[in-house]
């Protein structure tokens, strides 16, 4: 049962935003967030990767880009990496914590993230972190003659001295990829980012640099944050059940991943919420910067992609999704 926390607490919302797709999907967040979530008081800090040697190019947002996201009341945030980057840019969202306010509760979403609801309702309990819950069993893949998921993620609790039988799902089968705690890292909270992002970093990097042998055969490009992010949860004394089912990733806010995605498969809700804090002729100008915004949004394309598909009888599969929307040419990042 989730449980609520003794009072209502003051939280600070960030995403990474930087040159490029992740910058314009920055906009539509922090403009969503306005738009659901008026009397969310925290701040909104958008976290900036800075130039160095781990980018080949300037990662950092454009001016104009910039300028929406000021106008929306975002705080740009800078910080600098020292272990991911370019090779690794999923790597923003574990480094970039250590840039923010210190003892300071935060929520960090994905910038491919619409807030759909009041952000003010979810009660969230900052002493017990958790994570998205919307999720395939994308890691990690068995092999036929190696140790299967129990092998697997036991490896990992040993390595960093967790308890690994108090985080399996008993409910679900032995295993079935579910019984195990994994997460997306599209949303994740806790009481203090640098406390999070600390131990964020010592997992990520033992497992890239050292991980168990068990893990030979198991890749670990795209999926390294996502197979380090339960175990900060569970050492960090948080899990799967720490929020009331039907919020965020629900009511409250939708992940879309990709705007083909979200005009495919998401509620009419969400599609609503995107084309109304898209409108604005002050954010428009600087949105038609994104091929795929001004293709989906401005030009229609999104309702094609939506009349591909029955949104009561969609493919169980996101990858089937993917492959239909590929196959009529209506593809985009």
């Amino acid at each position: 049962m989730a449980r609520k926390p003794a009072k209502t607490q003051d939280f600070n919302v960030v995403v990474v935003g930087q040159s490029g797709r992740l910058g314009y999907e920055a906009i539509l967040f922090a403009a969503s967030l306005r738009h659901h979530s008026p009397k969310f008081k925290g701040r909104l800090l958008v976290a900036e990767p800075q130039p160095g040697p781990l980018w080949p190019n300037d990662p950092r947002i454009k001016p104009e880009v910039r300028a929406a996201l000021e106008q929306l009341g975002a705080e740009i945030v800078p910080f600098h990496n020292a272990h991911f980057g370019a090779a690794y840019p999923y790597g923003n969202k574990i480094e970039m914590l250590s840039a923010l306010p210190e003892g300071e509760p935060f929520v960090f979403f994905d910038t491919d993230t619409l807030i759909t609801g009041d952000l003010t309702t979810v009660p969230f309990d900052f002493d017990r972190p958790s994570a998205s819950l919307r999720r395939e069993g994308s890691w990690p893949k068995p092999e036929l003659y190696g140790p299967g998921y129990a092998g697997l993620w036991k490896s990992l609790y040993d390595k960093f001295g967790l308890d690994f039988e108090s985080s399996l799902d008993l409910s679900e089968p032995d295993e079935y990829w579910a019984r195990y705690l994994y997460f997306n890292a599209g949303y994740f909270f806790y009481k203090c980012p640098r406390v999070f992002g600390d131990r964020f970093r010592e997992y990520a990097l033992a497992i890239r640099d050292d991980a168990p042998v068990e893990l030979c055969c198991q890749a670990l490009d795209p999926w390294l944050d996502q197979v380090a992010l339960p175990l900060v949860i569970h050492s960090l004394g948080g899990g799967r059940d720490t929020l009331p089912p039907g919020l965020l990733d629900g009511s409250v806010s939708c992940h879309y991943r990709l705007l083909p995605l979200l005009y495919a498969r998401e509620a009419a809700h969400v599609i609503e919420t995107l084309e109304e804090v898209a409108a604005p002729n002050k954010l428009k100008k600087v949105l038609k910067g994104s091929e795929a915004i001004k293709r989906m949004v401005y030009q229609g394309r999104g309702e094609k992609v939506r009349a591909l598909f029955d949104q009561n009888n969609l493919p169980r599969r996101e990858q089937a999704i993917r492959n239909r929307i590929k196959s009529e040419g209506f593809w985009m990042r």
